[in-house]
């Protein structure tokens, strides 16, 4: 009986660990690591990897309103570029994220709104110079922007170009080849979480790329504050108790059978 109750303890948190395992959700990787610190803790070192977070940008959207970035607050953000005289890749991307602004619909809302809790989208363009206030008001009515939570940017080329190089750092993942520094044409499209941190790159033309990019977010949105995690699935106070308790019956089962097999002995 003793033998069978230590088979049974590792067989049974087997089974509990593998069932809690099965329900794990593969949440979307980070990306940009700025540096990798160590740590010590009770005489152990650790490493952990401190991810980059985007800076903030300001800029005027199609209305005319100054916004920040940071403006943004418990969402996520889908990020792409574009710019309004575009007739290769642009409207496309445009129509593309469009309709991935749709796929956010409040399910039977009467009046069709945008669940603007869960994702913002900002469209940035890469011919500032050109793209004024107004050309991006029309171009967004064209292919029927929801305002709500979708901004098409212009402002400073400078500060754009930077954002895009030194801060999405879109050039390393293009699988395209390299980006113009001069001209940034790029599809795809980039996820951030809501604490500005870059966790995905997605191709804008690609149908199978986009519906990863719509679970994606999704799954940011079930994701867990690092700062205030949430319970274990039990109790570990209690978890300590069950395996003292099986312990000792396992001492006290072995030590009776120890007993009773030297009293067969001597018989």
């Amino acid at each position: 009986m003793a033998i069978c109750i230590a088979v049974l303890i590792p067989l049974f948190c087997y089974i509990i660990l593998k069932s809690e395992s099965d329900d794990a959700v593969l949440m979307p990787q980070h990306y940009l690591p700025d540096s990798v610190v160590s740590t010590v803790s009770q005489g152990k070192m650790s490493t952990d990897t401190v991810w980059h977070k985007v800076a903030d940008i300001r800029l005027l959207n199609q209305l005319g309103d100054t916004v920040n970035l940071y403006d943004i607050k418990g969402k996520a953000i889908v990020a792409d570029f574009f710019f309004t005289s575009c007739g290769y890749i642009c409207p496309k991307l445009t129509q593309n994220m469009a309709k991935l602004q749709q796929s956010f619909m409040r399910g039977g809302d009467p009046m069709n709104k945008i669940d603007t809790s869960v994702v913002q989208f900002v469209s940035f363009t890469i011919d500032p110079e050109r793209d004024s206030v107004a050309k991006l008001k029309a171009y967004a009515d064209k292919y029927g922007v929801n305002y709500d939570n979708w901004w098409m940017l212009t402002g400073s080329k400078d500060s754009i170009y930077n954002y895009i190089f030194q801060e999405l750092k879109v050039d390393k993942y293009d699988s395209n080849g390299p980006i113009d520094t001069n001209f940034a044409h790029t599809q795809k499209f980039v996820l951030i979480d809501k604490d500005h941190i870059v966790r995905g790159f997605y191709n804008g033309l690609d149908s199978s790329s986009l519906s990863k990019l719509a679970k994606d977010i999704g799954l940011l949105m079930m994701e867990s504050d690092p700062n205030n995690p949430e319970p274990l699935p039990f109790d570990p106070t209690q978890m300590a108790i069950f395996f003292a308790i099986t312990f000792i019956i396992v001492i006290t089962l072995t030590s009776i059978l120890a007993r009773n097999k030297k009293r067969e002995e001597k018989k």
